[in-house]
């Protein structure tokens, strides 16, 4: 595991004792009661009404801070460069958020944040109003001691729960303003309650769909069953042939070119608190299948994947209906690895599924999106000054790790912006982003801040500056 160079202990007071908690909850509160949902076109006013709340919050702390309009919703942008011949960090985080469906499922209202258990519970609260807002407290706690030691821009968009499609052309056209020498995004999940960590990471993606076609109708069962081909039989042989009994993908061509895990990052996960048994029950399952040679981190992280996310065809509604469907189709998502491009492997499944259709079907395969995987130097300055910020919070080293998802983002910010991105997330899995009662620990939430400040000074100290 990467360690930090000796670092002359900070001449700064702990902070912690100037973090007024108080005052942090109820602005992340007002925050959290604005549902800011950007899949939602009846809450485009809620949209602005965020934006606005962000960038009158950032501008009464001394940035220069303005909403700037896209073909959808608004990207908040604020600087404050006070800091000359010190680094420039670029906080990026979002404000929009997923949808609050299934209604019924939450046990308290998804917009009226409440605490129960030290835990906030509200829409957002983790994903990612609460971890962004954790920078923009961080600041203005640094601002209670004296001006900040590094320059700070934040980028805050609205459209992150939608694939941030106005994002790329909005860094296009504002690259220049937007350099710096590293990019900080807080938006994921820690490996354990206890354990700070820094993702160097991300595996990259590749989305389908397959559709398979047989007859030009639905047809009577018991007139043409055992004659006419059956889409739903014929995808379900496809999808079992896409893996072998090893756990292995069988698209030719599909691991050429990855990069190897090396034994340092084996070993380093191997030393990780993680346990089969625990991590199974955590989702109620009695085994972990997967690719055989691996461990369950080393699936989870370094490993690509290949998982059908939905499937279709025929009958669904209620009592029966007596048919062979035409048509059936499967949605497929391909986790990517260093070493594999998004689009060759889509160019990959769209070449082999074809050719496992059984007789009388023919199958075709649909491309949708894709990212591209990144991993980041252990060692680079960036990472060590955030690993001495989480000591400070945390008294011990953070672990590093990478993440099973995917950021498509993170690419066009290393195409566009030219800038490392250095991950410090602040949630854990347990804050269920995206599902009913979602949530986040007070106390990660404060942490959350001090992190965000301790990191501040750690890239404007020498080691890092200069």
């Amino acid at each position: 595991m990467p360690v930090s160079p000796y670092h002359p202990p900070m001449t700064t007071p702990d902070l912690s004792a100037a973090l007024n908690r108080e005052q942090a909850n109820e602005e992340l509160f007002d925050l959290l009661r604005i549902p800011s949902v950007s899949a939602d076109p009846t809450r485009t006013a809620d949209m602005a009404a965020t934006a606005e709340f962000l960038r009158a919050k950032l501008a009464g702390l001394g940035f220069t801070a303005r909403i700037d309009p896209t073909a959808g919703h608004p990207v908040v942008y604020a600087e404050r460069l006070n800091a000359p011949g010190k680094p420039t960090v670029l906080i990026y985080g979002h404000y929009d958020v997923q949808p609050e469906a299934p209604l019924e499922e939450w046990v308290t209202p998804p917009f009226e944040p409440t605490v129960r258990d030290g835990r906030i519970y509200a829409r957002g609260s983790t994903d990612d109003k609460g971890q962004a807002y954790a920078h923009v407290k961080g600041v203005e706690l640094l601002l209670t001691q004296g001006e900040l030691p590094v320059n700070v821009k934040f980028l805050l968009e609205g459209e992150e729960e939608i694939g941030s499609p106005n994002l790329e052309p909005y860094l296009r056209d504002h690259a220049e303003e937007l350099k710096a020498d590293v990019i900080v995004i807080s938006d994921g999940s820690r490996f354990a309650p206890d354990v700070p960590t820094i993702t160097y990471g991300v595996r990259g993606l590749s989305y389908v769909e397959i559709h398979v076609q047989g007859a030009n109708r639905d047809l009577h069962s018991g007139s043409y069953g055992g004659a006419a081909p059956n889409p739903i039989n014929a995808l379900a042989e496809i999808i079992t042939r896409l893996k072998d009994d090893q756990g292995r993908v069988t698209i030719p061509g599909f691991y050429d070119g990855i990069d190897d895990l090396t034994d340092t990052e084996r070993q380093m996960w191997a030393d990780l608190p993680h346990d089969d048994a625990a991590f199974a029950a955590s989702i109620g399952v009695p085994a972990l299948p997967g690719e055989a040679g691996y461990t369950t981190l080393e699936r989870l992280w370094g490993r690509p994947t290949l998982d059908v996310n939905g499937i279709w065809g025929g009958y669904q509604g209620e009592g029966s209906k007596t048919v062979i469907a035409a048509k059936a189709g499967a949605k497929v998502s391909m986790r990517l690895v260093p070493g594999q491009d998004p689009e060759r492997i889509t160019r990959l499944i769209s070449e082999y599924v074809p050719t496992l259709a059984p007789a009388g079907t023919t199958a075709v395969v649909h491309p949708h999106h894709g990212g591209r995987p990144f991993k980041f130097d252990l060692n680079s300055p960036y990472n060590l000054a955030a690993n001495r910020a989480l000591k400070r919070v945390f008294g011990r080293e953070a672990v590093f790790a990478r993440t099973g998802g995917s950021i498509p983002i993170v690419a066009a910010f290393n195409d566009l912006l030219h800038a490392p991105v250095l991950f410090v997330d602040l949630g854990l899995n347990e804050d269920a982003p995206h599902s009913p009662n979602e949530s986040f620990a007070v106390s990660d939430y404060h942490n959350g801040i001090l992190t965000s400040a301790y990191l501040l000074q750690e890239l404007g100290a020498p080691t890092t500056a200069e």
